[in-house]
């Protein structure tokens, strides 16, 4: 039984995203190894530069692209997966892609690199959590 055809990831290059993009192919393996086509999504998220400096951190823009091919890495060729880069509020654009693109699923770290930002702005995880309209697995 397929549970979960469709999953998007947040990604940021952290442990817990690591960890969660992992959970994540876990989830639709079974689903591919019985001939089925699970969709995984991997979202990076470029935060609003002016909020960036606004918090003291500088925008290297060279650090999507390492980013995105380590998440390539930890995807087997079983799972059909696509890499989206996205510029704006994470949690906003998280829900917005997901709602935009129908999936079943939303799997997340429970925490981000962005500690300074969390503490001003709050979770991304709970921000998600609290304005799904879908299923999200917060991985610790």
């Amino acid at each position: 039984m397929m549970l979960f055809k469709k999953i998007l990831v947040a990604y940021d290059g952290s442990n817990l995203s690591k960890k969660a993009l992992a959970r994540a192919v876990e989830l639709l393996e079974g689903n591919a190894e019985e001939g089925r086509t699970p969709h995984l999504e991997v979202i990076y998220i470029l935060h609003d530069p002016a909020l960036l400096l606004a918090s003291g951190y500088a925008v290297d823009l060279s650090v999507n692209d390492y980013i995105i091919n380590e998440a390539k890495k930890l995807v087997p060729p079983s799972i059909q997966a696509e890499f989206v880069v996205q510029r704006g509020q994470p949690a906003y654009t998280i829900l917005k892609h997901a709602e935009a693109n129908g999936f079943d699923l939303i799997v997340m770290g429970s925490r981000g690199r962005g500690a300074i930002r969390e503490f001003i702005l709050g979770s991304v995880s709970h921000n998600v959590v609290q304005h799904a309209k879908i299923p999200v697995l917060i991985v610790k």
